[in-house]
């Protein structure tokens, strides 16, 4: 299945676009998601450990399943103060 991703902040810089096209297989998780993500776009490694991961409108673990159609988005982690 092909799953666009939204890119923001920090990911969005570092990939040099607001959103990819992923190739999942049908039971695709999260951390499937997140393999294919950095290997389709290397760029993105240095912030791989901390990427925040959304589906649906809702943070995701990696082992939270990822279905045709979901809305994803992938950012760094925010702070302020």
């Amino acid at each position: 299945m092909t799953v666009t991703v939204q890119l923001f902040a920090r990911a969005r810089d570092l990939a040099g676009t607001s959103s990819l096209e992923l190739d999942l297989s049908e039971a695709a998780t999260v951390g499937e998601l997140r393999e294919v993500l950095i290997s389709q776009e290397p760029r993105l490694t240095p912030i791989a450990r901390t990427l925040l991961v959304a589906v649906d409108g809702e943070y995701a673990a990696n082992d939270a399943p990822v279905r045709e159609g979901a809305e994803v988005a992938c950012f760094p982690p925010v702070s302020g103060g």
